[in-house]
């Protein structure tokens, strides 16, 4: 009769790759040797990692679902009296899929880390030195990444005897095939640490906050990311760390908007202004200019200052402020103003009553177009 492999694990036939292995955990805190001296616990921990290291396998659940054992020395039967084995374990047998590949380290390197950082555009543009506070793994001080409690080393497992592997023997049609799967035991490393770093409980690093300064270069643009290498997460078993990535947001900018290293603001000059002439004194990041506004200068005109832009982020130089000007028309004027703007157009000829007919405005439009048909 096959075991019940779920049954043993107290885990429900569909359960996911997650909860066997959640199940396998709890039911190996309870049942170690090092934990509970019973002589029946021992036995219970052999049937429960014989549990977990069946339905962790793909392969053999399977076999399991179909009514067989993967662990007897038949290889299982099923329904029909067959003998089942997985074709991954055949082309093991043939390729060497099944070779020892020794215990894995318990030292492995850590993650990358990205953390956003809100700057105004002043800042992006002539750089700044930024404090950050970064929340990442650090190496365990307690125990300096070993994970082990003071005194104590991890210690050589007795399911897989250091080899971080375990073998089996099946039978197929092919004749004996030795399969190799990672230790259920000790997770495949080859060692059991029976005695767990009190502050970091074996992982050999903890979670903690702490302050940074990065230097922002002049220049930086929106989503550019400055890379500080080693300042990342470290890894498992006090791994080396990866980098931390600081990604640039840069804030809305309540005058200019960019464009590149371009500028681009937009200034409102009344009409007389516009058509007599003035000069305009603009405010730029990091000083005042002086420019001149021609006589006659019509709505949407643009005005260049050289170099007054945000400063190259390689090379030298910065790039322009361009100010693009609105002329501002009166919407409300008084007796006398009326008048006088009346009397302007008469001088210069410009019936404002008179522009809907021949010779007027829209004659004239229509012209234009009638002349470039």
């Amino acid at each position: 009769m096959a075991i019940d492999y779920y049954q043993t694990l107290g885990v429900a036939r569909d359960a996911s790759a997650e909860e066997i292995k959640r199940a396998y955990r709890k039911l190996a805190r309870q049942y170690h040797p090092d934990v509970n001296p019973d002589p029946s616990a021992h036995e219970k921990f052999k049937d429960i990692t014989t549990a977990y290291e069946v339905l962790s396998d793909d392969q053999k659940r399977q076999i399991v679902d179909l009514g067989g054992d993967p662990m007897s020395n038949g290889g299982g039967a099923g329904p029909a009296g067959g003998a089942f084995v997985g074709f991954q374990d055949i082309m093991d047998a043939f390729f060497g899929g099944g070779a020892t590949r020794g215990p894995r380290s318990r030292t492995r390197p850590g993650a990358d880390a990205i953390l956003p950082l809100q700057l105004d555009l002043f800042e992006t543009a002539f750089g700044v030195d930024a404090p950050i506070t970064v929340d990442t793994a650090i190496v365990c001080t307690t125990c300096n990444g070993a994970g082990t409690a003071a005194g104590t080393h991890p210690q050589t497992c007795d399911t897989c005897h250091g080899r971080g592997e375990v073998q089996s023997i099946q039978r197929t049609f092919l004749g004996q095939v030795m399969t190799a799967r990672p230790c259920a035991a000790c997770g495949g490393y080859g060692t059991v640490v029976r005695h767990p770093c009190p502050t970091c409980s074996g992982d050999g690093r903890v979670r903690t906050r702490r302050q940074l300064n990065v230097k922002i270069p002049a220049g930086v643009e929106d989503q550019m990311r400055i890379r500080l290498a080693g300042q990342g997460e470290v890894g498992p078993g006090g791994g080396p760390a990866g980098d931390l990535y600081v990604e640039i947001h840069e804030r809305p900018h309540d005058v200019f908007s960019r464009k590149g290293d371009d500028l681009h603001c937009r200034v409102t000059v009344p009409m007389a202004a516009a058509a007599l002439g003035t000069r305009l004194t603009i405010k730029t990041l990091d000083s005042e200019e002086s420019v001149d506004v021609s006589a006659g200068t019509q709505p949407g005109a643009t005005l260049k200052l050289k170099a007054r832009g945000v400063p190259h982020l390689r090379g030298v130089g910065r790039g322009d402020l361009f100010v693009h000007l609105d002329v501002r028309t009166p919407t409300k004027l008084d007796a006398d103003q009326e008048r006088m703007l009346r009397e302007f157009a008469s001088v210069r000829g410009e019936d404002i009553a008179e522009l809907s007919k021949q010779g007027g405005f829209f004659s004239r439009m229509r012209d234009a177009f009638n002349g470039h048909a």
